[in-house]
């Protein structure tokens, strides 16, 4: 393509954004839907008490400063029973604590949901709330409650804000190949998972690939790990036409991910959904030293560049967009810093195509039967002479 060619198809591009932005903001009093929403950052609750602690007789790795390996190198010095106290004594750091032992993780959670899902009870019949508010509390005391269930094993939890949450489908510790799934808009503690949309969730969206792993390899151990770690945008507005959200969740992936890798876990591909493709294309150049092989974004907006190379990554880089999506009516460009660029499954781009033919809607991807499931878990399994 010419480089005249290329100058005019952006700007046609950029007047569409324009129009449409002042469209929409002139024609309804501002933007359709949506709420502003602060970005959860920095260390999970607790960590004053946590940097204070001298009950090792020696400082406790910050939080907010020390990298994954150097926490894991400092779990790894500790006696049984050192692990254990530090763990009953901060439930919420230590749940949140990148490199970590995982299953040290899985009971500082399990701690941490415990006490939530009693705080939010107690809530629930508080005579100084709302009634909006009891029924918030009765909703997330009832979260918490479900997320203890036996068997689940919720690597981080952070009751901040909207809330954010990652568990892990599988054993981590023993697979040959993980997956981690970055969700979209409107994710959240109370959305994380729908009975009446199981495929539309981050939850249900992991546990599908999980089990389509497991179809397409049954000898290979496998885990995915649904990642709620980033405050999403809500609605239509500017927070989800913009990348202020990912900016602040990008560093929280990253450092999710070289947690992962401190502690053992192997090759890991990350799939990113929605508004999520947006918080993966600004992890992408920090993602050295994670073992993450491969990204593959789907019903993506834009990955806040104009190429795969741009993304400055050794990873993989696919893409998928199905027909029916309604993101493939909004325009890839950015303009006085609203869009998100290119369309990542556009050719000029420059990633693996992803087939998406069977799949329906903005939300589809990984339902059971969509070529694109299967390609997906032949992607994180290692697979690529199958991927369609």
């Amino acid at each position: 393509m010419s480089l005249l060619r290329v100058l005019s198809r952006r700007g046609k591009r950029t007047v569409i954004a324009a129009t449409l932005a002042v469209v929409v903001a002139a024609g309804t009093g501002g933007w359709v839907a949506g709420e502003s929403q602060e970005a959860v950052t920095g260390p999970a609750p607790g960590a004053a008490a946590w940097r204070a602690d001298r009950t090792l007789g020696e400082r406790l790795p910050d939080p907010a400063t020390a990298t994954p390996s150097q926490v894991a190198r400092f779990f790894a010095s500790l006696s049984e029973d050192e692990r254990q106290r530090l763990t009953r004594r901060h439930p919420l750091t230590v749940g949140n604590l990148d490199g970590a032992p995982v299953g040290l993780r899985y009971q500082a959670n399990a701690r941490a949901l415990a006490t939530e899902r009693d705080r939010q009870t107690a809530r629930a019949t508080d005579p100084s709330l709302t009634p909006e508010d009891h029924e918030r509390a009765r909703r997330i005391a009832g979260r918490c409650a479900e997320l203890l269930a036996p068997g689940r094993q919720i690597l981080a939890f952070d009751p901040r804000g909207r809330g954010q949450v990652a568990e892990v489908y599988g054993d981590v510790e023993e697979a040959r190949h993980t997956a981690v799934v970055v969700p979209g808009s409107d994710t959240d503690l109370l959305s994380y998972e729908r009975a009446h949309d199981p495929y539309g969730t981050v939850s249900g969206m992991a546990r599908s690939l999980r089990a389509q792993m497991a179809a397409s390899d049954p000898d290979t151990r496998t885990a995915v790990i649904a990642w709620v770690g980033y405050t999403t945008p809500v609605g239509l507005g500017p927070d989800a036409a913009t990348g202020r959200l990912a900016e602040a969740g990008a560093p929280r992936l990253t450092r999710f991910l070289a947690g992962l890798a401190a502690t053992g876990t192997p090759a890991t591909t990350v799939l990113c959904h929605s508004y999520g493709s947006v918080v993966c294309g600004l992890a992408a150049p920090g993602l050295k030293g994670t073992k993450v092989t491969d990204l593959v974004v789907f019903a993506s907006p834009g990955m806040r560049t104009d190429s795969a190379a741009d993304l400055h990554t050794t990873a993989r880089v696919w893409a998928a967009r199905d027909a029916s999506d309604w993101v493939s009516r909004v325009p890839n460009v950015q303009f006085l810093g609203l869009g998100h660029g290119e369309d990542p499954s556009a050719p000029e781009f420059g990633a693996r195509h992803v087939s998406a033919l069977r799949a329906e809607g903005h939300s589809g991807y990984l339902a059971p039967g969509t070529d694109s499931l299967r390609s997906f878990a032949d992607i994180a399994l290692g697979h690529y002479a199958d991927v369609r």
